[in-house]
């Protein structure tokens, strides 16, 4: 039950739109939770949810701390069993499988090395227990180690390392097993900030290389946004939205996942009128009509929410010639530079404070809008997502 790591690669990530099979009818899924929960006492981690995750995807569970992301992993690992429900890999019911019989691996956030051994001896240290042949454990170590880009650190221990060589240790470790799918638990958590994004890259370009299954859980989302082909975001035991970034980013589905994911404005608004391509809609918060381009199903006096990012909100000192609605005005509050873009807040009259953000497309610093100015707010129809629920 083993997977070579000479497989044909998918797609690199840059194009990972041209891999799709959970659009395929004919395609299986090699993960599947079948209607599972899993409950702690009175307490239910994970609510009859299902999902399929398929060959060479790389899938992330996202949600707050307690949401039942990790429950579900560790339920795919064999360190839990489901109250009710299955959970299939390649057709086959893990139920009573033991974990180190499952060809699934996980990759802990703290590493778990050990720190009386050397990088070699780390990673060899599962083949050793599964009493392979000594010249295939050489083979693979060395493979691994040439993967993660660690050739010649094999003598050094875990505390002569930087928290990224650990990490990669950790990695090359869970990758020497050959598992179908590999499980990583907040894998990037420990490490700054500068070097978690360019271990994200690195991960997507191993697992694309590699041609193998990742599931990742973080609570990060713009890691998620950044590794992911496709992202489950969850809460309360449950998946509330299931896409890819793009989807999930651009198209949420509720108040919850626009809120979660990015910043986001939210404007409670009630629908005064709608036709095949657009709702028109009144808010208390913003004194001109909203319009939204929408085919959502929603009926004239509907109470809903428009969903804005701040980067489709632009921020100017004259009303702009043309508005007739989708605009609003307020006083700047609060102004954030944040190196490749400025972020605004803005106090409308209404009192809410509503985010605008801008490109730093030149080199000066100097701003032209600044504390205390009075701005206009504009977006287009096309910029806002209504949202029922």
């Amino acid at each position: 039950m083993n997977v070579a790591l000479d497989r044909e690669p998918k797609p690199a990530n840059g194009t990972r739109q041209e891999f799709a099979p959970w659009k395929d009818p004919s395609q299986r899924p090699l993960v599947r939770f079948e209607g599972v929960t899993k409950r702690f006492g009175e307490v239910t981690a994970v609510d009859g949810l299902s999902l399929g995750i398929y060959e060479r995807e790389f899938f992330a569970l996202l949600g707050p701390s307690g949401c039942g992301k990790t429950t579900l992993m560790r339920m795919l690992a064999g360190f839990e069993e489901p109250t009710d429900g299955r959970v299939l890999l390649a057709d086959q019911d893990l139920a009573g499988v033991p974990p180190y019989r499952r060809p699934v691996n996980m990759m802990f956030q703290s590493y778990a090395l050990f720190p009386h051994m050397n990088v070699w001896d780390n990673i060899a240290f599962g083949l050793k227990q599964d009493r392979l042949p000594r010249n295939e454990i050489a083979d693979r170590v060395a493979d691994v180690l040439k993967l993660v880009k660690l050739t010649g650190f094999e003598r050094r221990k875990p505390d002569a390392l930087s928290g990224g060589q650990r990490q990669r240790v950790a990695l090359a470790r869970s990758l020497t097993k050959r598992p179908k799918v590999l499980l990583l638990d907040e894998p990037l958590a420990a490490l700054d900030k500068k070097l978690r994004e360019e271990t994200q890259f690195e991960l997507m370009e191993l697992q694309s290389s590699l041609g193998m299954t990742f599931m990742m859980v973080t609570h990060d989302q713009e890691e998620a946004m950044a590794v992911a082909d496709r992202i489950a975001v969850m809460n309360h035991g449950q998946i509330v939205q299931m896409g890819t970034p793009t989807e999930i980013y651009e198209q949420p589905a509720t108040r919850y996942v626009a809120d979660f994911i990015g910043d986001v404005n939210l404007i409670e608004a009630k629908v005064t009128a709608r036709d095949e391509k657009s709702v028109v809609l009144q808010s208390g918060g913003v004194a001109a009509p909203l319009r939204a381009s929408s085919d959502v199903d929603v009926a004239v006096g509907a109470d809903v929410a428009l969903a804005l990012r701040p980067e489709k909100v632009k921020i100017t000192v004259r009303k702009p010639a043309d508005a007739a609605e989708n605009f609003t005005r307020g006083t700047v509050v609060g102004i954030a530079y944040l190196g490749d873009f400025s972020l605004f807040q803005v106090r409308l009259e209404s009192g809410e404070i509503f985010k605008a953000a801008r490109p730093n497309v030149t080199r000066f610093t100097e701003q032209p809008i600044t504390w205390d100015d009075r701005v206009f707010l504009s977006w287009s129809p096309e910029a806002g997502v209504v949202l029922t629920k």
